[in-house]
C-alpha cells in the first residue's frame, strides 16, 4: 500500500468524494476486510457495499488482497491501494489554477495556485515512474519560525530570496545537453493555529438524599415553625 497517491482522473476523484465510499475506503486503509465485514461498520447491507466496492475497485482505489471461504461462500478481502489519496487539479482541467497567469509574490492566492501546480506536476511525475519502474528524485524542506516582528519577517524574506537567488544563478546550467529542469518553489504562511473544542456543558448538580445506612441513625430534619392562626 501506498503513503500517499493521486487521483487525476475526474471520475475517480466523483467516486473517492462520495461519503459512503470515501467511509469505505478509511476503512480499507487500516486493513483488508470483505463486504461483509464492513456493512456492519458502516450499517449498509453487504449487496450494497459490495455495489460502493466495484465502483471503488474500477476506479483503482481498492483492489484485492485475498479470498477466503466462508461456508460456502468464497468472500473477497479488498483493500485500499493508498493510506491516503490527493485529487490533482486535473481533475478539473479546465478550471485549475496557471500561476503563469498573473504572478504576485505576496498573493496568498498565487500560491494557493503554486501549491495546486506543485500537486499536479509531482503527481504525474509519480504516476510516470510507477509506470516505468523508476525512482523520482525530490527534495522538500518543511520547518515552522517564529518572527518577533512583521519587520523581521520582511528582512527573513528579503535574505531567503537573495540566497535562494544565488544559489539557482551559481547552478544553472541551461546549456548542459545532458541535464534536467528543475522547479523550485519556496513559501512562506502563517502556520494555521489548531482548533480549540468548547468544553462539554456540565449538567446542573441536583440535591439527592443521603440514603439511611443500617445502624445509623438518621438526624431529625427541622422545620420551620409555622404560626397558627388565632381563635376567634
Amino acid at each position: 500500500m501506498l503513503d500517499v497517491t493521486v487521483i487525476e482522473d475526474p471520475e475517480a476523484a466523483a467516486v473517492s468524494l462520495d461519503p459512503i465510499r470515501a467511509r469505505l475506503l478509511a476503512e480499507l486503509a487500516a486493513g483488508p476486510a470483505s463486504a461483509a465485514m464492513l456493512a456492519g461498520k458502516v450499517g449498509l447491507p453487504r449487496q450494497k457495499v459490495n455495489y460502493h466496492l466495484k465502483a471503488l475497485e474500477r476506479h483503482g482505489l481498492v483492489e484485492l488482497a485475498g479470498e477466503r471461504r466462508k461456508g460456502n461462500v468464497t468472500e473477497r478481502l479488498m483493500r485500499a491501494t493508498a493510506a491516503s489519496y490527493v485529487i490533482s487539479p486535473l481533475a478539473l482541467a479546465p478550471v485549475q489554477p496557471d500561476p503563469d497567469r498573473f504572478r504576485d509574490q505576496l498573493s496568498a492566492r498565487w500560491l494557493l495556485a503554486l501549491g495546486a501546480r506543485l500537486v499536479r506536476d509531482v503527481g504525474s511525475l509519480l504516476t510516470g515512474a510507477a509506470k516505468a519502474r523508476k525512482g523520482l528524485a525530490t527534495y522538500a524542506l518543511d520547518g515552522e519560525v517564529r518572527f518577533a516582528s512583521a519587520a523581521d519577517r520582511a528582512a527573513f524574506v528579503q535574505e531567503l530570496t537573495a540566497g535562494v537567488s544565488a544559489l539557482i544563478h551559481k547552478y544553472d546550467a541551461p546549456d548542459a545537453e545532458s541535464g534536467r529542469d528543475h522547479r523550485i518553489v519556496v513559501a512562506v504562511h502563517p502556520t494555521v493555529k489548531p482548533q480549540v473544542q468548547d468544553p462539554p456543558e456540565r449538567e446542573p448538580a441536583t440535591q439527592t438524599r443521603p440514603e439511611h445506612q443500617p445502624g445509623t441513625r438518621t438526624p431529625p430534619q427541622i422545620r420551620p415553625e409555622t404560626p397558627e392562626p388565632d381563635s376567634e
